[in-house]
């Protein structure tokens, strides 16, 4: 239940709410993907239990949650929570599937370790149902920082 009629006549310290939520919800984002990215970029030179599953495919669903991630920092709205995981899912696909088109890019190039990151070498069916799985975290995660940031109180002004 609201306690003013109109926003305008709330006191200034709530008025400001969308401001702090928006900042905490940055910073939420910003620690994700301080959170994720080294996990992703450490997944592909992992040696241990499960060592093939780590570096060919969970990289797959970190991929895909930190684009979530990085989209999401720039449009942090509601509607795009459901909107941001289903273009990054499309959009991967879509890559995945032109790997099976072999473009006239110089084998230097493809072989870059960068190329390698952001578009992978070779095109594998295994990789679809991990972004699936990439994808549906992310927008689990998106949905997580955007209830935190909803609910923290910030209570500088008092």
């Amino acid at each position: 239940m609201r306690k003013y009629i109109c926003d305008r006549f709330a006191p200034r310290q709530e008025r400001d709410r969308p401001w702090r939520t928006s900042a905490v919800r940055r910073i939420l984002i910003f620690i994700s993907l301080s959170l994720v990215t080294p996990v992703g970029l450490l997944s592909k030179v992992y040696t241990g239990f499960g060592q093939e599953w780590v570096n060919n495919y969970s990289g797959d669903i970190l991929y895909e949650i930190f684009w979530c991630l990085l989209i999401f920092w720039f449009i942090p709205k509601r509607k795009a929570i459901v909107a941001i995981p289903l273009w990054v899912l499309a959009i991967t696909c879509a890559i995945e599937v032109f790997q099976l088109w072999y473009a006239p890019i110089p084998m230097s190039i493809r072989s870059s370790f960068i190329w390698r990151l952001l578009l992978g070498t070779s095109f594998s069916w295994w990789d679809f149902p991990h972004y699936l799985l990439g994808c549906l975290l992310g927008w689990l995660w998106l949905s997580l920082i955007w209830h935190l940031s909803k609910n923290v109180q910030v209570n500088y002004l008092r």
